[in-house]
């Protein structure tokens, strides 16, 4: 069949309607006859209203002039009455006013639920995502003639300030000064999207790189180049595609000879390829190699010495880069034609309320707004004016094993640069991450060298504070230091020369690594690293007296106090942990450690305590709700004797349905168990409690555990978004507010009314070291075993509040506006660069990564596939399925469908509805309709970024479309269930039609939810929105969709405690189900928590979501009422209304219309802190390592890596 063009001066015809449609996207006179045909259009629509604002008008008149009869009606009446107050004789009222209408009284199904009125659901406009305006163009003003000043000449700072033009989406840039370089001004669609893309982006020619020498270097020929390429490219996975790649790109290469392998080892070529990255003068690229050292310190011996040295001990194996070389070589490698160098407020001017600003990214935070000013301000130096560029660095360190058995690890310390945008760092290919070091640890050796004794176990802890800062003492050579107060110069890929001064902003690390940083105890009287709070009062997040402490005690290095310490330890032979050094260290928490960052780079300015940022995956996703989980777990024990309530909340969860690409995974083990977990996968309970926990507690506890599991979500939504505008900050600390006093309640009311005790797991690793350290104080290696054979009695276990981790949620909003938001330092980027590690170090021919999606355009809103292998009969539905509800009447509203789409209807919220005669105008080719298994959607995310989500109707089978309805009652979003994705030719004839060409057209077959009457939800109440089937009686229960109407996928998560039902569709068999299904859930909830696209969909406020922003930015503060048992505490925030609060009424519905990484999926630590959580790593399947799931007991030592400076455990929370 051909299919031309049919546009005025083009007779191009094509033989598939996917290459018809291909070329009329690209064809001029198409888009001009489009064109056309759209004014026409709109000329139709301007008389259609026009004549609807005509009848509006003549209705309005006859109200007025109604109105009018019923006031002289009034007046005829209060004529009836004398001056007396008496009536005489009154006229007929009721012959003059028409009664009042009876109140209206819902319809109700057999259900006993109202019925709701079904209309098309609304279109959207699906805007694609941009980059920046360009920058105003340049005005040359004229010179001044000489000798024209008429006063003395005067030399100000002067700020040449310049904002860009808004985009389509009302965000502009306000640059301090011009930028000499906008690496955004020709973003591609690719980069915009946060999905894959399959093709290949091409460097621009100019901003190449240019190497001093090519290949084959360091090998002697191009051929075993060539092949040991192959090797350390492509993935260390070897599978059908990279033999393909070998036989292709290798051994059909021109360059390759098979003689020059001759006498080819590959063991010594990669040894060759490893000496490389030494320093060598024969390597043509860079000097950044690998520097191997020892490190030095210094072991107290407890005499008096009074040169102050102590024992000297050489700890070898520290492995370094120069800092100065790589920064040098970063900026000369490709990936710097996307650095930053002229930092910028990013401002968003709604169409609605004032402007507000955004905080994402590293460059455009007040840190970095500020050391740029700071070091514009500073004098250039002698005989240099290049332009001053601030060169970001960000550093991440982690403890690893590196092996499911045996003692082996690693500590690695990676550096990004900040230049660079998150979304560039975040993708594997730009290997973004430099390794600068590895840590070295203390050896065995180090035993001999302390005398025995009592002060061991702290002279051990000493060491290990000292070999860090040590270590860094290296990494910050005096070379750095002399860069860092003067800068640098090099030549750009753009050929412009700049001065680059290297400034830190962030160091990322768990609270053990923290505090060995910042020179702070753990578990001490102020265990924050970045303010003096008592330990008292760490549960008092989010009250006044709290939030200004944070600010007014803020830390500060005392490095005279912690010299004269070590005076004491040194000079004067003091004890470690002795008395005359705790008078000195324990009020704040100090330890007897010079803090290198502070004395090296202290005298510039430089703060080491605000470098160590929040950490919101060891901090919240494995620290405060794992604890709480944990807890919740114990109150089940509890509730419920014999574990009947945990075995219906793992059986609850592990129907739990997935979503999306790993966003939602399978529970597929016992969730109370919390074996083998990653930070992910908690991650995941927390987003899917609130359902599966829901009716396990009794009243009044379900509400408490309700309202917290929803506080829970709703601050980690916040924290974890990628962008922040000024209200959705202040939202934050709202809710932080929030959360603190209902973590408080939830410890006084719930956790009190029950006696708790520790979980099997706990009590049974808790045996297995009691067992272990009786065998060691005795000596006998056999008795370890046999005692973790026996279960101990199991310990009363309570919530313990008073941690770091609880009072580390009230900075998160404060830092996030210094130096972004979360996901810029998160400790989840080290453990992504580490899974990296660990994915190149496995052998070849293991199982790879699952195949990608095949690709779609960004800038298309759907993708179907247009294969007509699985065709069907449209009249066999109603064969197949008879006396089924879902295919009852299926070809007249398959036609009604189509018949109003082909008419190009404007879809004003009426239901379509045609005569058999204009049905009979659509003919659907051969009566047949052509089935898919996948709908692709891509939209625009919050965040102003592309993202695509997955349907199909076996699984992720539930869709979100915008819902037309307005008012106070009004959802802004309507759901439905996806029962099948096909697409048809279409023939359309008679008078009305627009088209007599055959047509290819999508439609999707779907079942409607409906909202559930009479349930309250929304943010002000913590309560999710609460969805069911439509009754089968209702006529609008089925029907089809243009697929064009889709927003995105949704995540319902069945509400369990409401059982299921087949009164809503009565048929057994039907198309409806799954074969193996007979019935449904009563009702769903809407996972508004799935990811923070749907969390800010449903808040409002998303810059990105252009259709659902006014609904929530009017909407009035709430009043935020004084706890009275909190006032003295200084606590003025309560329950209620929050600025940016979304539009969720009290009864249950929005007020007004409409209100996700890449996935991070980082598995635990198993040298974090207070987890020590061996279950988060894959690497450890010893039974006995199930007791580092909760770690030491109170009052007792951590890890021997790191001594006294291990937190408590958390799970003691």
């Amino acid at each position: 069949m051909v299919y031309p063009c049919r546009s005025d001066n083009c007779k191009e015809e094509f033989t598939t309607e996917r290459g018809l449609s291909s070329h009329r996207i690209k064809c001029r006179h198409y888009k001009i006859h489009e064109a056309a045909a759209l004014a026409k259009r709109k000329e139709q629509a301007k008389n259609l209203h026009n004549r609807r604002m005509e009848t509006l008008v003549k209705a309005k008149a006859e109200q007025e002039w109604m109105q009018k009869q019923v006031c002289s009606a009034e007046d005829e009446l209060m004529d009836t009455v004398d001056h007396d107050g008496v009536h005489q004789n009154p006229p007929d009222v009721h012959r003059l006013l028409s009664p009042s209408p009876p109140p209206i009284i819902p319809v109700l199904t057999n259900a006993g639920r109202p019925c709701r009125t079904y209309r098309l659901p609304a279109r959207y406009n699906d805007i694609q995502p941009e980059g920046p305006a360009p920058l105003p163009p340049v005005i040359n003003l004229p010179p001044i003639a000489p000798g024209s000043y008429a006063l003395p000449r005067v030399i100000l700072h002067v700020r040449d300030s310049m904002r860009t033009d808004l985009n389509s989406f009302g965000i502009l840039r306000e640059y301090p000064h011009r930028p000499s370089y906008d690496p955004d001004s020709s973003v591609s669609e690719e980069n915009l999207s946060n999905y894959p893309s399959q093709l290949p982006v091409a460097n621009p020619p100019d901003l190449m790189p240019q190497p001093a020498h090519l290949p084959p270097w360091p090998f002697r020929n191009m051929s075993i180049y060539l092949l040991m390429e192959w090797m350390i490219t492509g993935g260390n996975k070897k599978s059908v595609g990279e033999i393909d790649r070998l036989a292709t790109d290798i051994l059909g290469s021109d360059k390759f000879k098979l003689e020059d392998l001759a006498g080819f080892n590959a063991r010594q070529e990669n040894k060759r390829l490893d000496l490389s990255e030494r320093h060598n003068p024969e390597n043509p690229y860079s000097q950044d190699g690998w520097i191997e050292s020892d490190v030095q310190i210094s072991i107290p011996t407890g005499i008096k010495d009074t040169s102050g040295c102590g024992k000297q001990f050489s700890i070898p194996g520290l492995h370094r880069r120069s800092l100065l070389a790589v920064m040098k070589a970063a900026l000369a490698d490709v990936t710097a034609r996307h650095f930053h160098f002229s930092p910028f407020k990013r401002i968003w001017k709604p169409s609605f309320g004032p402007e507000q600003r955004c905080f994402d990214e590293a460059f455009t935070s007040d840190a970095w707004l500020e050391s740029h000013n700071a070091l514009q301000k500073q004098l250039n130096e002698e005989g240099c004016k290049l332009e001053k560029v601030i060169l970001g660095l960000m550093f991440w360190s982690d403890s690893t094993h590196l092996a499911n058995f045996g003692t082996a690890s690693i500590w690695p310390l990676y550096m990004y640069f900040a230049n660079l945008s998150k979304y560039f760092r975040g993708k594997a290919d730009f290997a973004a991450a430099h390794h600068v070091a590895y840590i070295p640890s203390l050896p065995g050796s180090i035993h001999d060298a302390i005398m025995a004794g009592s002060q061991k176990a702290a002279i051990l802890t000493h060491c290990r504070r000292d070999l860090m800062h040590n270590v860094w003492d290296q990494i910050l050579d005096d070379e750095f230091v002399q860069t860092y107060q003067h800068g640098f110069t090099m030549e750009c890929l753009d050929g412009v020369w700049r001065r680059f001064y290297p400034r830190i902003f962030t160091y990322s690390a768990d609270y053990p690594e923290k505090v060995l940083i910042a020179t702070v105890r753990s578990r001490g009287t102020c265990p924050c690293p970045r303010c003096l709070i008592c330990k008292a009062d760490l549960h008092k997040v989010g009250q006044v007296r709290d939030m200004q402490s944070r600010l007014s005690n803020a830390r500060h290095y005392v490095g005279d106090i912690i010299q004269r310490a070590r005076d004491f330890i040194y000079k004067l032979g003091q004890n470690v942990a002795g008395a005359a050094v705790e008078r000195l260290l324990f009020a704040h928490s100090w330890v007897p450690t010079l803090n290198t960052f502070a004395e090296k780079l202290g005298p510039f300015g430089f703060d080491p305590f605000v470098m160590l940022v929040v950490d919101l995956m060891h901090e919240f996703e494995l620290g405060i709700w794992k604890a709480v989980f944990a807890h919740l777990v114990r109150l089940l024990y509890a509730a419920g004797p014999g574990g009947r309530l945990v075995a219906e909340l793992d059986r609850r969860f592990r129907q739990v349905p997935t979503f999306g690409r790993g966003t939602i995974r399978r529970f597929s083990t016992n969730a109370s168990e919390m074996k083998k977990l990653a930070a992910r996968n908690f991650e995941d309970l927390l987003q899917c409690a609130i359902p599966v926990l829901e009716g396990l507690f009794p009243t009044p506890h379900n509400e408490i555990v309700m309202t917290l599991l929803f506080r829970l979500a709703e601050w980690h939504a916040l924290a974890k978004l990628c962008m922040h505008t000024d209200s959705t900050l202040t939202r934050l600390e709202m809710i932080t507010t929030v959360l603190g006093r209902e973590l408080r309640k939830f410890s006084q009311t719930t956790c009190s009314a029950f006696s708790t005790v520790e979980l099997p797991k706990e009590a049974a690793a808790r045996g297995r070291k009691q067992s272990r350290q009786k065998a060691k104080a005795t000596d006998r290696s056999t008795e370890p075993a046999f005692a973790a054979t026996r279960i101990p009695t199991r310990r009363a276990k309570k919530l313990n509040l008073s941690i770091y981790k609880v009072h580390a949620l009230g900075d998160y909003a404060r830092t996030i506006r210094m130096h972004g938001t979360t996901d810029s330092y998160s400790t989840q980027t080290g453990e992504h660069d580490q899974a990296r590690m660990t994915r190149d170090a496995a052998p070849a021919g293991t199982a790879g990564k699952s195949d990608p999606l095949p690709y779609t355009e960004p800038s298309q809103h759907h993708h179907i596939s247009d294969s007509r292998k699985h065709g069907q009969d449209i009249f066999s539905f109603g064969r197949l399925f008879p006396n089924d509800p879902a295919t009852k009447d299926f070809v007249p509203r398959l036609k009604d469908h189509l018949l109003g789409r082909l008419l190009n209807r404007d879809y004003d919220g009426d239901e379509e509805h045609f005569c058999d005669a204009d049905r009979n105008t659509v003919r659907i080719i051969d009566n047949h309709v052509f089935s898919t298994k996948v709908l692709r959607v891509n939209y625009t995310t919050y965040d102003v970024r592309r993202d695509q989500d997955s349907m199909n109707p076996r699984t992720h089978c539930d869709i979100m479309v915008k819902s037309p309805e307005t008012g106070l009652d009004a959802h802004p979003f309507w759901y439905a269930r996806v029962l099948g994705i096909f697409h048809a030719r279409v023939l359309h004839t008679g008078r009305a039609a627009t088209n007599r060409s055959v047509q290819h057209v999508e439609f999707l077959w779907v079942r409607w939810y409906g909202i559930q009457p009479g349930h309250r939800y929304g943010f002000k109440v913590a309560r999710l929105p609460k969805i069911g089937f439509v009754e089968e009686e209702d006529d609008s229960a089925f029907g089809f969709l243009d697929s064009s109407l889709v927003l995105r996928g949704c995540h319902l998560v069945p509400a369990f405690a409401d059982g299921r039902t087949s009164a809503l569709l009565k048929t057994p068999r039907s198309a409806a189900r799954h074969p193996e299904e007979n019935d449904d859930w009563v009702a769903f909830y809407v996972n508004i928590f799935v990811d923070r696209d749907m969390f800010m969909r449903h808040l409002g406020g998303g810059i990105g979501h252009q259709t659902a922003q006014q609904n929530n930015m009017h909407a009035e503060e709430m009043d935020m009422d004084v706890d009275i048992d909190e006032v003295g505490e200084g606590s003025v925030h309560d329950e209620g209304n929050y600025p940016g609060q979304p539009n969720w009424g009290t009864n249950g519905e929005f007020d007004e219309e409409d209100g996700k990484e890449g996935r991070d999926e980082e598995e635990g630590d198993d040298e974090d802190d207070e987890d020590a959580d061996d279950d988060d790593d894959d690497n450890d399947n010893d039974e006995d390592s199930e007791e580092e799931d909760f770690g030491p007991e109170d009052g007792e030592g951590g890890p021997d890596d790191y001594g006294e400076d291990h937190e408590q455990n958390y799970d003691d929370l």
